[in-house]
């Protein structure tokens, strides 16, 4: 491993269990703006010295401004690091951090404060040497988890040399370092039941069920699940509501599915193959989400190489199933790479946490591709 990536790791592990600490202290849930505005505080006081500091709109209306942290240097060359630090996590669910044996565990630890820790250590490395780039940039948004709309920020990096997102890492099968640069389109298809209610015991034929209906329209999307087919669908019915009395047929309700696929087109053939209407229930259906997929793997692979070799072991290219912001700004910056985060599990749970030794770890494997990218 070449001697400044040893380094510069060993001094971003030792401070971030204290920094994760920091940033999982407190409970910042997608759309809560004192939660994303304290964990921005949090993330402009690891900064380093000199960065320029900037607010820009969220994707999301109603949310807190994304925050933009920026070095501007003397080189070429410009990066992206990329993250986000809104959770899935309700306030009166929030856990702090703490240890667990070689576990660090706590609401955000993978997805992704844990992400976050280490791409401002990378911040604070680069900062030391202002001769290597132009601009590297940090941007922090608050809405990743529950975004309905485009990506605000798109434009602005397109053409940048690299983006480098810190999402959990992951080791391959045979124990390799990993990185993602293939991910599947993510789509969320509603339905929505209008039919008519009735006295469930005295006259159920007189009403509409939309319960019914919806059911009849999960088990239309499930028909289209074909994980092995050429393109990878997954069509998974997850929440459905309807009906406000046990003896009231129901007169509407709603019902939502994830999608994921290769290719976003594969979700309209989806809506297109649902029912208009089911026994006198009118059924309007709509995708609320439409993520873009991503396959950077030919583009990064030269990268991957020539950081294996500045970290004295492989870096593999991997695919993930799970959406990520990387997604949206891999079609306007060809070496596009997710997964740099620590390496943990249990995201979207109680028992999240973060593998500790991977801390530094994953460090290096982040400061050998920036070093690949600024050569």
């Amino acid at each position: 491993m070449e001697e400044w990536i040893a380094a510069a790791a060993e001094r971003i592990a030792a401070r971030a269990p204290d920094e994760l600490a920091r940033f999982v202290a407190v409970s910042s849930p997608s759309g809560d703006v004192e939660g994303a505005e304290a964990a921005f505080a949090v993330a402009v006081s690891l900064a380093p010295q000199g960065v320029g500091v900037e607010r820009a709109p969220c994707s999301s209306p109603g949310h807190a401004e994304d925050l933009i942290l920026t070095l501007q240097g003397s080189g070429s060359g410009r990066i992206v690091l990329l993250g986000h630090v809104d959770t899935v996590v309700s306030h009166g669910d929030h856990r702090p951090l703490q240890r667990d044996g070689e576990n660090l565990t706590g609401s955000g630890t993978v997805d992704m404060k844990g992400g976050n820790v280490l791409a401002l250590g990378v911040l604070r490395e680069l900062a030391l040497l202002p001769d290597r780039f132009a601009e590297v940039a940090l941007l922090l948004v608050c809405d990743e988890e529950w975004r309905a709309g485009d990506f605000a920020h798109t434009a602005r990096y397109a053409g940048y040399d690299a983006c480098l997102c810190f999402e959990g890492g992951e080791l391959t099968a045979e124990g390799e370092e990993a990185v993602v640069v293939r991910r599947k389109a993510a789509g969320t298809l509603r339905v929505v039941a209008h039919g008519r209610s009735a006295h469930s015991g005295a006259n159920p034929d007189r009403g509409a069920n939309a319960l019914l209906a919806l059911a009849a329209a999960a088990q239309a999307v499930a028909s289209r699940h074909d994980p092995r087919g050429s393109e990878h669908l997954t069509a998974v019915p997850t929440v459905v509501r309807s009906g406000e009395a046990f003896n009231v047929v129901p007169a509407d309700g709603e019902l939502l599915c994830d999608l994921r696929a290769d290719g976003l087109q594969t979700f309209d053939e989806v809506l297109a193959g649902l029912p208009a209407s089911v026994d006198g229930v009118r059924l309007d259906a709509d995708l609320l989400r439409r993520w873009p997929g991503m396959d950077a793997s030919a583009r990064t692979a030269p990268l991957l190489a020539a950081a294996s070799e500045r970290l004295g072991r492989p870096i593999r290219g991997t695919h993930r199933g799970g959406a990520s912001d990387a997604s949206y700004l891999a079609p306007v910056i060809d070496v596009t790479i997710d997964g740099l985060g620590p390496r943990g599990g249990g995201a979207h749970t109680p028992r999240e946490y973060v593998v500790e030794s991977s801390l530094r770890t994953r460090a290096e494997v982040a400061l050998a591709l920036v070093d690949a990218t600024l050569e």
